[in-house]
This record gives C-alpha cells, structure tokens and sequence, in this order.
C-alpha cells in the first residue's frame, strides 16, 4: 500500500513482468513451478489467444495452439519459473477473467 499526501491508502502498481519465460536445460532443475490456465464455460476462445498474445508475448499461431489445449484438454502450461514470478502470471490472468493457478513441477 502506498500513502498519499492526503491520507488515502492506495494499491501499489506490480513490477513489470518478463513476457517471455524462457527455460534452458541448465536452469530446468531451478524452475520448480508453473502457470496453469484452465477451461471456463465464459470467455470466448478468440479472447484467450489475445490474452496469451497479449500478457506472455506469443505469436498468433503459438497462442491459437495454447488456447485449443486449453478448449480441448481443459488446461495449459504458459509459463514455468520461480514462485513469485507464476503467481504474478496467474494474477494477470484473474485479472483478464481467465482461469489460472500455480502448481509446482514434478521432475
């Protein structure tokens, strides 16, 4: 929270976050959670593959292809990373009417 000079208490803004999440092998072992996105009967299936084009940066066919996993097969990875990192993605995706959750990686 953030005070103003006149009193009132307001949110602060969220950092900036990577669009693009990018895993090499190297790092595979240091990447222990994932952003989930998940089918809901609301939002129409042009509006997610904006959301995904939008929010993490894929182009038009990579974003069609994660939005028809998730029509299809009722879920989609879209990001893995550190903790804090997935949990901002899926805010985002609350924030835009989407489906999400944060699961860690089983490897």
């Amino acid at each position: 929270m953030v005070m103003r000079d006149n009193g009132a208490m307001t949110a602060a803004p969220l950092p900036a976050l990577d669009n693009q999440v990018v895993v090499t092998p190297q790092h595979a072992a240091e990447v222990p959670w994932r952003t989930v996105v998940w089918n809901d009967p609301v939002n129409l299936m042009s509006y997610v593959s904006w959301v995904f084009r939008r929010h993490f940066g894929l182009d038009e066919a990579t974003a069609e292809q994660r939005m028809l996993q998730v029509h299809n097969d009722g879920r989609a990875i879209l990001a893995e990373g550190n903790r804090e990192q997935m949990e901002r993605h899926v805010e985002a995706m609350h924030e835009y009417g989407l489906w999400a959750s944060v699961e860690r990686v089983e490897r």
